[in-house]
């Protein structure tokens, strides 16, 4: 039987995750959106492109859940995108309800699914998506460490002039302002960054990081980024999929790791064909510590303010 993944949600981010599956042939995809023409309209564009993609996948798109039966995966992109001058934490309330009802809808037809939650803020939906879906943690999976380690990766190449594809970095915590870049992890060719930049420009680096997402709503003013975080997505899925076991920073549930329970927060994790494989626990230094700390309580507020623990 043909592997099959959900989009939940036909926007920039949906739209994109389900034309990078499609165009590389790694599984039918179901394109859901409550605007039914919205996702019917991209799903036909994108299966006219197919063949020119030499891609053998299947796009439908759709307004109702029965349609998403039997996915493997689902990736819920859906809910409202951040604007200029809005801070992730502004999205929270209005995206739980989304996530809510669309996390209710798929597992009833997809039971046996794994979840890619990518809708900010993004580790308060994951946990969202895991309450409302009875799924086990390794289930429920949130983006955002490898979105945040790619723009990381990116700033350092443009900084240095080297490929980005030559840069490993990690980025744990949050996904948000209170992210926590670990330069010491941060490698170019093997070569560890504080090697090659000095402090000071490696915390420009950092803070260019933090304020990634802000950064490009300010230059697009009517919307926000899309491209890497459809990228990011797809990238988990591939290594779900596949089996292929990659170690990848992402949004995990943590009990007991790094000294914090209940909350989800970016940690190295293995991904494989059961989600979440194996935690990864670095040793942290102190100031790392606290950093990763401060993230954890941030995220821990947000899940108190919507009653969900």
């Amino acid at each position: 039987m043909k592997t099959k993944i959900s989009v939940i949600g036909a926007g920039n981010v949906g739209a994109t995750a389900a034309e990078l599956i499609a165009r590389e042939g790694l599984a039918d995809v179901v394109l859901f959106d409550i605007h039914e023409g919205l996702a019917k309209g991209k799903a036909l564009d994108m299966t006219e492109a197919c063949p020119l993609w030499n891609s053998s996948s299947t796009v439908t798109g759709t307004s109702t859940f029965e349609e998403t039966a039997e996915s493997d995966l689902i990736v819920i992109t859906a809910g409202f995108p951040r604007k200029p001058g809005m801070s992730r934490d502004d999205l929270l309330h209005a995206n739980a309800d989304v996530i809510t009802s669309v996390t209710e809808g798929t597992v009833k037809y997809s039971p046996d699914s794994i979840i890619i939650v990518v809708t900010n803020p993004m580790d308060v939906m994951a946990y969202t998506a895991m309450k409302v879906s009875g799924f086990s943690g390794h289930r429920v999976i949130g983006m955002g460490g490898v979105l945040d380690s790619s723009r990381f990766r990116a700033f350092v190449a443009m900084e240095l002039g080297v490929s980005a594809v030559d840069v490993e970095a990690l980025v744990l915590g949050g996904h948000g302002d209170q992210m926590v870049p670990l330069p010491r992890f941060t490698t170019v060719k093997g070569i560890p960054l504080p090697e090659l930049i000095d402090n000071e420009r490696v915390e420009h680096l950092i803070e260019r990081t933090r304020n990634g997402g802000a950064e490009i709503v300010g230059l697009l003013k009517t919307g926000s980024a899309y491209y890497a975080p459809a990228a990011a997505a797809v990238q988990m899925a591939k290594s779900i999929l596949f089996d292929e076991q990659r170690l990848l920073p992402c949004s995990a549930y943590l009990d007991a790791q790094y000294g914090v329970s209940g909350i989800f927060l970016g940690v190295p994790v293995i991904l494989g064909k059961n989600g979440i494989e194996k935690i990864i626990e670095l040793h942290l230094s102190e100031k790392e510590m606290v950093m990763f700390n401060k993230s954890a309580l941030a995220v821990k507020t947000m899940i108190e303010t919507l009653k969900l623990a």
